[in-house]
């Protein structure tokens, strides 16, 4: 299931290739049968797409961009955690949620995922193993476009232009555009 992009999120959501980037960081934790906290797989994930990013010009989900209490996250995947989101029934099928855990009980894969993004992802993970999910909060929350859309104890979109902005690509928003504007089904 893919969602419409638009220009303030010109990127596609797409919810199986998500559901596969957060099995492949809960099957870096073996040990502890697939499952971690919830807010550090997502801001892993977040990581990895701001990296995405600023590498290639395309994220890996395509998830919206929030600043939330304790940093950015991905808005279309913490509702599925939340069990708020359409696309919860595929969601079900592969992650579970057990308190502020989330847990691998279907392996749906990586056939959506390349090898790029792959290798992204093993490097995120490899370089916050160590992190608990407030470390990993508190280092989300030094990142330039969260530090400018700070929504205190609300909600807040982060509009695509600070985090290019803040990665140091502000020049590839229109290229971006117009990519995503070719490769997107009509609304």
């Amino acid at each position: 299931m893919r969602a419409p992009c638009n220009n303030s999120n010109p990127f596609s959501f797409d919810l199986e290739k998500a559901i596969q980037a957060v099995a492949f960081l809960l099957k870096q934790k073996p040990q502890t049968n697939c499952s971690d906290n919830y807010m550090r797989i997502l801001k892993l994930l977040y990581f990895a797409d701001r990296e995405s990013i600023k590498e290639t010009g395309t994220p890996i989900t395509g998830d919206r961009f929030v600043a939330l209490k304790y940093g950015p996250t991905l808005s279309r995947l913490l509702n599925l955690v939340r069990q708020e989101a359409p696309g919860g029934i595929e969601w079900d099928k592969f992650i579970q949620k057990v308190g502020y855990d989330i847990r691998l009980i279907n392996d749906p894969g990586n056939g959506k995922l390349c090898k790029y993004e792959i290798e992204l992802l093993r490097k995120i993970w490899n370089e916050n193993r160590d992190l608990g999910e407030w470390d990993v909060a508190t280092k989300s929350e030094t990142f330039q476009e969260f530090i400018k859309n700070n929504p205190g104890d609300s909600q807040k979109p982060i509009p695509l232009t600070d985090l290019l902005e803040a990665v140091g690509r502000s020049d590839w928003l229109q290229g971006i555009i117009q990519a995503s504007t070719e490769s997107c089904s009509p609304i």
